[in-house]
């Protein structure tokens, strides 16, 4: 008997890095230099000559994809790995003269109504390494494009002639600006909300869709408020971002402002509605109780009845009477009508 052959894992094919890469180009005075480049010729080329920046643009890099951008950029082995891994918090990091800044994105899923939706926030990240003569985006998610942003700079040769953190500011100003437009579009959703709970009901108050938005501006509260303290760092005298720069992140840092208030207000407003709904819903339950503890005390006249007449005594002298029958039915009928009257009237049915 021939033994059995362990079955060895196929060993993994590296993907090359320009299956990550979305743009590269070498800028110099802020103007896009002319052809395509590979970020190695284009790193070479601008230590070589010692003039402009080199822009490289990814989408979800593997390791091994991070770790040869790593190798010809110089960057720390720890921010190659926080490149990799998706899903942390947004953070300002500073590794020499090499700064990594993660914002968190936030994309609105339309809907028809709330009670509908099973998501209203589509959240993603962007990873922005910023170096004397470089600057690397990092995409994750499908809703992260910054070819618009690209555009926008490149055709004004003014910005991108401040450097490097001129790229850094333009992608935080665009991520922060889709905050206020994510919040002006769940305003009408927590409109919605409001006029469900508080308006008048013809049927169950459904209570899942506050439930939903409350997770849903939790969600988009741990993506705006932790962005706080990297802002207010590159308005600080950062030695790393020249001063012109430093006034336009004031300006973003403002606006990032105007976004936490508004969710800070939308989350006690739900708390609120929240509240307000769940409070509702018991006193739908205890309606329903009510309605059914009237039909069955009016229920239980007829069966005490049926229970006394089934107990198949030999002596009832009533039974032997020819009106017997129709009083009882009468009997009864006025007494569940009676009873009736009076939950009526106390509002229980």
């Amino acid at each position: 008997m021939t033994p059995r052959r362990e079955k060895r894992p196929l060993p993994r094919i590296p993907v090359p890095v320009a299956r990550a890469v979305v743009d590269c180009a070498v800028y110099v005075d802020g103007i896009r230099q002319p052809g395509r480049i590979s970020y190695t010729a284009a790193m070479e080329q601008v230590r070589s000559t010692g003039e402009g920046f080199v822009w490289l643009g990814l989408h979800a890099p593997d390791e091994e994809q991070m770790q040869g951008v790593g190798r010809v950029f110089g960057l720390h082995e720890l921010v190659v790995e926080d490149a990799v891994h998706a899903h942390q918090r947004p953070k300002l990091e500073v590794y020499d003269e090499t700064q990594l800044m993660v914002l968190r994105t936030v994309k609105y899923v339309e809907h028809e109504s709330i009670e509908q939706a099973s998501e209203v926030v589509e959240t993603g990240e962007i990873l922005v390494f910023v170096g004397p003569d470089f600057v690397i985006t990092v995409r994750h998610g499908d809703h992260t494009h910054l070819s618009g942003v690209r555009r926008r700079l490149e055709a004004r040769p003014e910005r991108l002639s401040q450097g490097p953190t001129a790229v850094l500011h333009a992608i935080s100003d665009l991520v922060v600006d889709s905050y206020l437009a994510v919040t002006e579009q769940m305003e009408s959703d927590i409109v919605a909300i409001e006029a469900a709970v508080f308006g008048v009901q013809k049927r169950w108050l459904n209570i899942d869709p506050v439930y939903l938005l409350k997770r849903e501006v939790l969600e988009l509260r741990r993506a705006v408020t932790p962005l706080t303290g990297p802002l207010a760092r590159l308005t600080a005298n950062n030695a790393l971002v020249p001063k012109e720069v430093r006034r336009h992140f004031r300006d973003v840092a403002d606006h990032l402002t105007t976004v936490i208030d508004r969710v800070v207000e939308y989350d006690e407003l739900l708390t609120s509605l929240l509240g307000a709904a769940s409070a509702k819903v018991g006193i739908q339950q205890s309606t329903d109780m009510r309605k059914i503890s009237a039909w069955v005390a009016i229920a239980a006249v007829p069966t005490m009845v049926a229970g006394i007449y089934g107990m198949n005594f030999e002596y009832m002298p009533e039974l032997d009477h020819p009106m017997a029958y129709p009083t009882l039915l009468v009997a009864l009928l006025i007494a569940c009508s009676s009873l009736w009257v009076v939950f009526r009237r106390h509002h229980w049915l």
